[in-house]
């Protein structure tokens, strides 16, 4: 149906028909269709329809993004940041920035001495060993697919989560780092709470640490995240804290709270 014939469809129609469109197609092939088409396209409307029409929001919600077409392409960019975090690939994508005691290494769960993870489909975990082993990543929002102005106007949330437990027989400890930088890797916002200290003989219970970055100004480039730890009790072999199930995710939020 060319654009002289959808004229005539009331405009509202004309929206409904063209939010069924995906996303790529709508701003690649018929924005350039005619000037009805780009200002529907444009229109905040199209882009709340197309994110209740995907179930990224509610009909209701109490709070109004201020820029819905990028709050529906986040919901379809929104992914784990951190490649490998369940070390199913080894250390592929990490840097051992600390290698100490007899160095990192690659566990299937439970392990001994250790409990199921709360997820089935996570099957393995990174252990550290008698000295600090610390690994990290440095994710690039660019290329991840978050333009410069995207960071600096829109500043979504950027939430941090990891799993860390003990063996049930050896006492440990676990850290955690990250730092929002700029384009030069100057520190923007940071992360890095107390290191955790776990005494010998706990439950080994898989625990998990969760921060949320908000309102962290402009000028974010990158995410750097660390984490690892150590045993605390200097016994050869891997009996220090172990890691896995990490993740970095750019989040649009609940429009429901």
């Amino acid at each position: 149906m060319g654009c002289r014939m959808m004229n005539a469809v009331p405009e509202g129609v004309l929206l409904e028909i063209l939010s069924a469109v995906p996303a790529p197609d709508l701003i690649c092939r018929c924005r350039p269709v005619c000037t009805l088409w780009r200002n529907v396209i444009d229109s905040s409307a199209l882009w709340k329809t197309k994110c209740q029409r995907d179930g990224f929001i509610l009909r209701r919600c109490r709070r109004i993004p201020p820029d819905w077409r990028m709050f529906y392409f986040l919901h379809l960019r929104k992914k784990n940041l951190l490649k490998n975090p369940i070390a199913e690939e080894n250390f592929k994508y990490w840097h051992k920035k600390e290698d100490g005691g007899d160095h990192w290494k690659v566990e299937t769960l439970p392990g001994a001495h250790g409990r199921p993870f709360p997820d089935e489909k996570v099957k393995k975990y990174y252990v550290t060993s008698y000295h600090w082993c610390l690994k990290s990543q440095t994710i690039n929002l660019k290329k991840e697919g978050y333009p410069n102005e995207f960071m600096d106007i829109v500043q979504p949330n950027i939430i941090i989560k990891d799993w860390y437990s003990a063996r049930h027989d050896c006492g440990s400890q676990y850290t955690i780092h990250v730092q929002l930088l700029s384009h030069d890797k100057t520190v923007i916002a940071e992360f890095k709470p107390d290191p955790v200290r776990i005494e010998q003989w706990s439950t080994a219970e898989w625990a998990q640490i969760e921060y949320t970055f908000r309102m962290y100004g402009p000028g974010v480039r990158y995410i750097y995240f660390e984490h690892g730890g150590c045993d605390t009790q200097f016994w050869a072999g891997w009996y220090g804290i172990r890691v896995t199930n990490s993740s970095v995710t750019i989040d649009p939020g609940d429009l429901s709270t």
